[in-house]
């Protein structure tokens, strides 16, 4: 696609990413649920997903699905590390796309914030004698807080394991459906702590420099998209700064996006935040999409914009110009399922959303 196009897009036009299009730009950012039993999602997450694809969302992505046991953040947390989480995914894939929603799914290793009980049990990290597991990360520092676990370093034995463990769950995503595949590669998680010189202080090959520290992250892309077919979508979600002094910034994103652009990225999804509980981040409306622009516009790839996006306007607007191709939300879609069709009646474009054939006569 040409991103750079002098014809303005809006909320409404459709975007295609690869052999894929989405009926409109607006998306269901990944959420976790926490209400999965062994990895195994249930019909909490068809009716959660589904009702936002009848609602009339383009894009639905599922929440951050863990490649591995040890990588959950949660017990609660969806999994992928395994053939019987294929079936209840494909089953919520049939269903997004019978009702005109682009399936999507995100992989991911929780890395030291794994081992934690669910958020309304506390979110704190969970001892061995209540459930808990060993948590692995670039390097034996702690969050802090309420996860005070000081993790395992990984080995190089550890890293390539945690590549195949990605490359297979692309590989299940495929076989459920999915059609288009997001790596958490933010907020704190196993991958942007490879990224972050907060979270990364190895002294090897995978740690010290810019180049080091962007390695674990495009290994693991090369692994996913030798798996990933080339006609289908590949994002991944960036922590675009850590809000701390000398941590990853967005000048390092941009650079990054360019190399992940070179290793079949076709999407960057830019958030924020999530490596240390103690940053300062201004959160207010569309704080992050500075961050989606600057990389559309100097990396030259699709972005996402995402961060307290509740207002059609303001969404609009974000699209019409061409500071993002896609919004992303995620709490306003958990208080409105039917936030597309309101967006498309305030802006004056009512058809934009048709009706489900059952909800006609009251649509």
């Amino acid at each position: 696609m040409n991103i750079h196009s002098s014809s303005p897009a809006h909320l409404f036009q459709p975007l295609t990413l690869k052999s894929i299009t989405l009926r409109n730009r607006i998306g269901v950012s990944p959420m976790c649920e926490y209400s999965s039993n062994d990895g195994v999602a249930t019909d909490w997450h068809l009716v959660h997903l589904g009702s936002r694809a009848v609602g009339g969302a383009g894009l639905v992505m599922a929440e951050a699905t863990a490649v591995s046991a040890q990588g959950r953040i949660t017990p609660g947390d969806a999994g992928i590390w395994a053939d019987k989480h294929v079936e209840p995914i494909s089953r919520i894939s049939r269903f997004l796309k019978e009702h005109g929603a682009v399936p999507g799914i995100q992989i991911a290793h929780a890395g030291r914030k794994a081992s934690a009980a669910r958020p309304w049990d506390g979110g704190a990290h969970l001892a061995d004698a209540d459930g808990g597991w060993e948590t692995i990360a670039p390097s034996p520092l702690a969050f802090g807080g309420e996860l005070p676990k000081i993790p395992r370093a990984m080995t190089e034995a550890d890293i390539a394991l945690v590549q195949s463990e990605f490359a297979a769950a692309a590989g299940r995503a495929l076989a459920a459906g999915c059609e288009l595949l997001e790596l958490h590669a933010a907020h704190g998680y196993l991958i942007h702590e490879f990224l972050s010189p907060l979270t990364n202080r190895r002294t090897d090959r995978y740690g010290g420099s810019f180049d080091n520290r962007i390695r674990f992250l495009l290994e693991t892309t090369r692994a996913v998209r030798a798996v990933w077919p080339e006609r289908l979508p590949l994002a991944a979600r960036l922590s675009c700064t850590d809000w701390v002094d000398n941590g990853w910034d967005i000048e390092q994103s941009i650079e990054l996006a360019r190399r992940l652009k070179a290793e079949g990225v076709d999407l960057i999804d830019c958030s924020s935040g999530g490596t240390v509980p103690d940053a300062k981040i201004p959160v207010g409306p569309g704080y992050q999409a500075p961050f989606a622009e600057r990389i559309r516009r100097e990396a030259g790839l699709p972005t996402a914009a995402v961060g307290c996006i509740t207002e059609p306007t303001h969404a609009d607007e974000i699209i019409r110009n061409g500071r993002a191709d896609i919004v992303l939300l995620a709490r306003e879609f958990l208080r409105e399922p039917y936030w597309p069709r309101l967006a498309a009646k305030i802006l004056g474009k009512k058809d934009a959303v048709p009706a489900p054939i059952q909800y006609g006569r009251a649509w």
